[in-house]
């Protein structure tokens, strides 16, 4: 697999320009952060979540921080929890499991952008598989998310994160 099919016709229906890094296989994408040498603040992570009335949607969260639920119920007023790995495989049936691509809309999916995430100069992102990473610029990341709501609902994990010059 490379870039999930659902995922590559969204990227050229919306005209966006990205270049395709390669890479070894990884569990997460902070080990994704540390075998391709770039900063975990620059990689966008897709985490999807279920509502309290049931639906899905998908939270953009730099690799370098983790959802915080009571921040996100603040900045959204609705409560949240994890889905489970089975309705992630049936929400995005065409990615490696736990290869999550951080864009829901192409999914079907509301996606909720972490505004730290849109600090970033150039953004880097799961394209479906564990092997490759696709890498945007700001100005095509925020295209790609402008239909999402944004706000803080995330914190950085304790700990020094390894930058990549």
């Amino acid at each position: 697999m490379s870039i999930a099919p659902t995922f590559e016709k969204y990227l050229a229906a919306e005209q966006i320009g990205y270049t395709v890094i390669r890479h070894e296989p990884t569990a997460s994408s902070a080990h994704t952060a540390h075998a391709t040498h770039i900063p975990e603040d620059c990689l966008a992570k897709g985490i999807v979540l279920r509502r309290d009335g049931g639906d899905y949607l998908l939270a953009v969260l730099p690799a370098s921080h983790h959802l915080s639920r009571s921040e996100f119920k603040n900045e959204f007023g609705v409560n949240v929890e994890l889905a489970n790995e089975d309705e992630i495989d049936r929400l995005f049936w065409d990615c490696a499991h736990g290869a999550v691509p951080p864009v829901g809309q192409c999914y079907g999916l509301p996606s909720v952008v972490d505004d730290s995430i849109n600090a970033q100069p150039e953004i880097y992102m799961e394209a479906g598989d564990h092997r490759t990473l696709l890498h945007l610029t700001r100005t095509q990341f925020a295209h790609l998310t402008a239909g999402a709501q944004h706000g803080r609902f995330s914190e950085k994990v304790p700990g020094e994160s390894v930058v990549w010059g």
